[in-house]
């Protein structure tokens, strides 16, 4: 079944990666992993930055890595654990590098150390001030609601805030119900928000791991979804095959419906994010 449609065309793709444990996992990641999904052009790939700045070594040494192959990288940034002047060394350090654009994030909180209070306002405040138009800043956007919010009212009033601090494009949570995204968009518009908000898209190749990411991050996996995927509890081809007919279909609606783009947690894989893009009709080089 031919998925290709042209609007795959015309949207942005990014991919997002997290930082391996050492030097040698990172040159397996960027010849295995990185190496495939660059032949669609993406226009960046992303770094995570664990809880409480816990891979920041990581994350630095990855993005050093892929912007000196020639790769766009987006430093995710959390100023959770960090002081003022700890986050300025390393935006002046990504700056130096050539990085051009940045995540900012609350991030988790640490679990121990220090547990003072800051937002992703308030680090996105900070680096315009302290970088005026050196980097776009991109925030984090929830269309299912961030968990910590009480309600539909407060998460957009919080997004807008961000926002209004300077960010100039975020990437949502990863979410399967496109209705959450449309919903989302449309109090975006209400509050006056206009900002790209690019869709987050998590392939689908292991459910139980799906199920115990998508708890710690307050995404929804609709009934019939989780009881279609349980059916392959013994079947990975059947699963994976699903799974990427399901996410198609996803991303294909999120196209159709405005999105400006799609952005991949690919989780240091490449197999199933590739036959999506493929499938959406993203040339591949």
């Amino acid at each position: 079944m031919s998925h290709a449609d042209n609007s795959a065309i015309r949207s942005s793709l990014s991919f997002e990666l997290f930082p391996p444990k050492d030097e040698a996992g990172i040159d397996r990641l960027i010849s295995g992993t990185v190496t495939r999904l660059a032949a669609f052009r993406p226009d960046y790939f992303s770094v995570t930055f664990g809880a409480g700045g816990a891979t920041r070594e990581g994350t630095q040494a990855l993005v050093e890595k892929l912007v000196r192959s020639g790769t766009k990288a987006v430093p995710h940034l959390s100023a959770a654990g960090s002081t003022n002047a700890e986050v300025d060394r390393l935006v002046e350090r990504y700056r130096n590098l050539g990085v051009q654009q940045i995540l900012c994030l609350r991030g988790d909180r640490p679990s121990s150390g220090d547990h003072r209070t800051v937002f992703a306002k308030d680090l996105v405040e900070q680096l315009h001030q302290r970088f005026p138009g050196q980097f776009e800043l991109s925030v984090a956007a929830y269309p299912e609601i961030h968990p910590d919010s009480a309600s539909a009212e407060e998460d957009i009033h919080y997004f807008a805030a961000k926002v209004q601090s300077g960010a100039s494009s975020a990437i949502t949570q990863y979410f399967y119900s496109p209705d959450a995204y449309e919903y989302f968009m449309e109090r975006c518009a209400k509050a006056g928000v206009q900002i790209p908000i690019h869709a987050g898209v998590m392939p689908i190749t292991n459910i139980d791991s799906l199920q115990q990411f998508s708890a710690k991050a307050g995404a929804d996996i609709p009934r019939w979804l989780r009881k279609s995927a349980a059916s392959f509890a013994e079947d990975d081809e059947g699963l994976r095959s699903f799974g990427v007919e399901v996410v198609t279909k996803l991303c294909e609606k999120l196209l159709q419906m405005g999105a400006p783009g799609l952005h991949f947690y690919t989780l240091n894989r490449w197999g199933a994010s590739s036959q999506i893009c493929r499938n959406l009709g993203f040339p591949e080089h």
